[in-house]
């Protein structure tokens, strides 16, 4: 894979959103494996003709197995900005997933508290005194039902690592294709969770910027009408 396969929503002198796909991880690791921040840097050095390596910051992180959309900065004062911006909590983040069985409640809020252990690579509920513990919340809605799965929208409001998969799994819905926190050995399905908008406000002019994309057209999320809870036109306001 290299940038020619990723697909650019969006660029300007400061930012430059793009779609992570699946299974491929923001930046480089111990896997070797080709990483978003390396090919868009390669992206930026071909497009313009820079010498050496290109600036390029990562302001926020996606989960190795998830996809979906994500903002960098191609600048330091957009990143300081971007970065202060999710710290404050002004960033919008919302995911889809596609989860077992039907949750109990229509639309919740989830809140706990999270403790990752880095010999297993996991992260686990804890009770909140419990050393290392971070709190962790989200609010979720459930779209549709069909047969065994809900397709849910999932708003974050904290950012912890594998936080929506350890949730729902927690409550009794883990993500269809979870092998991780589910039952995805089951499943010939990836991990259906997909980073579907975000929501922020330009760091330098201050205008709000809304970006919204599609899963991917295979199943189980093609079992949902997407069109009927994304194809809404939200403009980016002036």
């Amino acid at each position: 894979m290299t940038y020619r396969d990723l697909q650019i929503i969006f660029e300007d002198n400061h930012l430059l959103v793009a779609v992570k796909p699946q299974d491929v991880p923001v930046q480089a690791d111990a896997s070797g494996d080709e990483d978003m921040l390396t090919m868009l840097k390669a992206y930026l050095v071909e497009k313009y003709n820079k010498p050496g390596e290109a600036y390029l910051g990562l302001v926020h992180r996606l989960d190795r197995p998830t996809g979906g959309v994500m903002v960098f900065a191609k600048t330091s004062k957009a990143a300081e900005r971007l970065c202060e911006a999710i710290k404050n909590g002004e960033v919008d983040k919302k995911y889809l997933a596609v989860v077992e069985g039907k949750p109990r409640y229509k639309a919740d809020k989830l809140r706990c508290y999270l403790k990752k252990f880095q010999d297993t690579n996991t992260v686990k509920i804890v009770p909140p005194l419990t050393e290392g513990a971070k709190y962790a919340e989200l609010d979720y809605k459930t779209l549709c039902e069909k047969q065994n799965f809900s397709l849910v929208s999932v708003k974050l409001i904290t950012g912890r690592g594998h936080q929506i998969r350890v949730q729902m799994a927690g409550m009794g819905n883990p993500i269809v294709g979870d092998h991780r926190y589910g039952n995805g050995g089951k499943t010939n399905f990836p991990l259906c969770l997909w980073a579907t908008e975000l929501r922020f406000c330009h760091p330098i002019s201050g205008k709000t910027m809304t970006f919204r994309v599609y899963p991917p057209e295979i199943a189980p999320w093609t079992a949902f009408n997407m069109d009927a809870f994304l194809n809404i036109y939200i403009p980016n306001e002036d």
